[in-house]
């Protein structure tokens, strides 16, 4: 049984694949020889249904950065920490920050964490206001 922070891990690597690659998050899940963890599927298919409105959040909140233009790894990153935010009620913002500043630490540039704790910070404001 794995951790929440290794299935995330495992969410990452398969939102960067899809990302690299051009495909659907769905579609490099079907080609796994071994499926990943329950969670890092459930990530990874909430993440490619909610698509759309994910980025459309990345977008408004991305101060001077058009979506496009952050690396690839943070981009996947928070499309996790924004699918938690807005779909996965139950977990608490600051586990859902946290673990995302961590994997930007981990597997980005020196200033991601920074950058994706800011831009989760402001979309936590919004999806889920204090009170």
């Amino acid at each position: 049984m794995t951790t929440r922070r290794e299935a995330r891990e495992r969410a990452l690597g398969l939102c960067y694949e899809a990302e690299v690659r051009g495909l659907q998050l769905g579609d490099v899940i079907d080609g796994l020889p071994v499926a990943p963890d329950e969670y890092a599927i459930a990530l990874a298919r909430g993440i490619d249904e909610h698509h759309d409105d994910i980025d459309a959040m990345l977008r408004k909140y991305s101060e001077h950065w058009a979506l496009e233009r952050m690396p690839p790894v943070d981009r996947a990153i928070l499309r996790i920490g924004c699918f938690e935010l807005g779909w996965e009620p139950q977990l608490p913002t600051a586990v859902v920050v946290s673990e995302a500043v961590e994997l930007a630490k981990q597997y980005s540039t020196k200033d991601s964490g920074r950058f994706v704790n800011g831009m989760l910070g402001r979309i936590a404001e919004h999806l889920r206001p204090p009170g």
